[in-house]
């Protein structure tokens, strides 16, 4: 069940479109069904003598008998109230209990006091009612109705366990402001999918990523193509900032300024210089090629991989600071892979960053907290600019990706061992978007592996599962049954060829970090050792000629030499893991 508390000016306007057919005509039967005082409050959806006009003057009557001078300018409140969907539909008394006593927690109408203010509650849907209260007592006062939407949330809750409705996360106000009503209704018109709140929300937020400096991230604001004020000091310091969407504008045609406070409680000005000067992002050789020349995106990629698993590791620790940190890092890092992706992972990327944005804040202070390698990392993808998506560029990317999942995963954990219900949600749907990204990713270049893996050798494929048994016994039978399985052997060859041995890489894959939270063991090793072993992202093992007999170079530090290729493996028939049953 979820509130969600606008003001306004105009009552009459309000009702006329809460009695009206709506804007897709999908108002139906609109009529009251609680109010301050049934007797009077007319309705015009169910007495045929009743208008509009005389609703809205009983609403306003204790603002107008105020001087002009003491009337509110936005003395209207207005409180959608909604269910979830999937939740049964309420019926008409139900909805009156519910406005009753969120009319009552939120300090509109406490119950017994007969001063209160005139309110009453419309519904025109079966999932939700509107609130509608003008801001004046009957004794000329102001309601006391501070922090009337967190009051408001809390009652949800508990109507929620009541009536046997979804119990939706408990917010820890550190949640970004949510459009209003009035901010959605204008998108709606205007054909946009969001709100200018939330553009602008993440193209700060994208402006922000791997920032090295407060200049660098006003100047991104500016390439972005956004409206920039600054409020300066006398000394020419910047006191804050506000930006605006070009072509979003009010009646009178000015532009809408938003501080960046009212984005989201850490992209003030305050906030961001306490990012920065936690530590600017490493400038060496990860980030910044010596020659001068940007980096390239593959390269970026899978430099970015290692330490986000150390940001995972973090994250499985003890230490809530630098947990903070690290996830603001994260942030930044899917921030930046959602500018840079190509079109056919930009728009899960783009929802992963949107999703984890609510993960990254928390009530732990991160301020002291070094995450310098993890914003370097974002950086440098930043500066790289945009990927292929194909070669080794995508390649990279799902050896990117792949890890980017364990670290949602590692977050969510993080949070709901904390308590953070909203946080932890977040995470997690983050994780459903970074999955859908990674097939996309991992599709191709795993392909080209696994066809390369199912033409290797049995005597080879044979030697790498013994490998596989005797380093990870508890998930060698899985490992081998799985898709993914004729990639793994593919690249422990290639290893071999490079000269590592496959049973001290794997053993060295296996030790970096548990791999229980992988939706494939077998995906997640892969691109492990390629990674430990400097491996391309993309398989360059030679096709040979079917039939052929091709003799296998014996490499530099394996323990046996492999066999001549006498015959082709079956791709459906794994190989013979010891102790298996058959």
């Amino acid at each position: 069940m979820v509130p969600d508390i606008s003001t306004g000016s105009r009552t009459y306007g309000l009702l006329n479109y809460l009695y009206g057919p709506g804007r897709r005509d999908e108002h139906t039967d609109p009529h009251l069904v609680a109010s301050w005082m049934p007797e009077l409050a007319p309705d015009p959806g169910r007495d045929p003598a009743a208008t509009l006009k005389q609703l809205t003057d009983r609403l306003d009557l204790p603002v107008l008998a105020l001087p002009k001078h003491r009337r509110p300018a936005r003395h209207v409140w207005h409180c959608p109230v909604r269910t979830s969907p999937g939740d049964r539909h309420l019926t008409d008394a139900e909805w009156a209990e519910v406005a009753r006593r969120i009319a009552h927690a939120t300090g509109i109408a406490e119950h017994g006091d007969d001063k209160a203010c005139r309110w009453i509650a419309v519904r025109h849907a079966d999932d939700h009612i509107h609130i509608v209260a003008t801001l004046k007592r009957e004794d000329g006062r102001s309601p006391r109705r501070h922090e009337d939407g967190i009051r408001a949330q809390a009652e949800c809750r508990k109507i929620e366990a009541e009536f046997g409705l979804q119990i939706l996360n408990a917010g820890d106000r550190t949640a970004a402001q949510r459009p209003t009503s009035a901010e959605r209704s204008k998108a709606e018109r205007a054909g946009r999918t969001e709100t200018p709140r939330e553009t602008l929300r993440e193209r700060v937020r994208q402006a922000l990523a791997g920032a090295a400096s407060e200049e660098e991230f006003f100047r991104r604001l500016a390439e972005a193509g956004l409206r920039l004020e600054k409020r300066l000091a006398p000394s020419g310091d910047a006191l804050g900032y506000t930006v605006a969407l070009p072509g979003d504008r009010n009646r009178h045609g000015e532009p809408i300024w938003f501080p960046g406070s009212k984005l989201a409680p850490d992209l003030s000005l305050p906030k961001i210089r306490q990012r920065l000067e936690a530590g600017p992002p490493d400038s060496g050789t990860s980030v910044i090629d010596r020659s001068g020349e940007p980096p390239r995106p593959s390269h970026t990629r899978r430099e970015a991989a290692p330490v986000a698993e150390q940001a995972a590791s973090v994250l499985s620790g003890d230490d809530d600071a630098d947990s903070a940190a690290q996830l603001v890092g994260v942030g930044e890092v899917l921030d930046a892979l959602a500018q840079t992706s190509p079109a056919s992972t930009r728009q899960e990327l783009a929802e992963a960053a949107r999703a984890f944005e609510r993960a990254t804040r928390s009530h732990f202070r991160a301020e002291r907290a070094d995450n310098r390698a993890i914003r370097s990392a974002a950086r440098g993808i930043i500066r790289a600019g945009n990927a292929l998506g194909k070669g080794e560029d995508g390649g990279a990317t799902a050896m990117l990706l792949s890890t980017m999942v364990l670290v949602a995963i590692a977050a969510a954990r993080w949070h709901s061992a904390r308590g953070h219900a909203q946080q932890a949600a977040a995470a997690q749907q983050a994780a459903q978007h970074l999955r859908a990204a990674y097939r996309t990713a991992a599709a191709t270049p795993m392909a080209a592996m696994r066809e390369h893996g199912r033409r290797l050798p049995d005597p080879v494929r044979q030697r790498h599962a013994d490998s596989l048994e005797a380093t990870l016994p508890q998930h060698a039978e899985q490992v081998l049954r799985e898709p993914g399985w004729d990639a793994l052997a593919a690249t422990l060859e290639q290893a071999e060829r490079a000269g590592y041995s496959p049973d001290v890489l794997l053993q060295q894959a296996i030790t970096w970090r548990e791999l229980d939270t992988a939706d494939s063991v077998t995906d997640v090793l892969i691109w492990r050792l390629r990674r430990l072993g400097n491996l391309p992202a993309t398989t360059t093992l030679p096709r040979p000629p079917t039939g052929s007999r091709t003799a296998r170079q014996q490499p530099p530090s394996s323990k046996q030499q492999a066999p001549e290729a006498t015959a082709w493996t079956n791709p459906s028939a794994p190989p013979r893991v010891r102790g298996a049953r058959r």
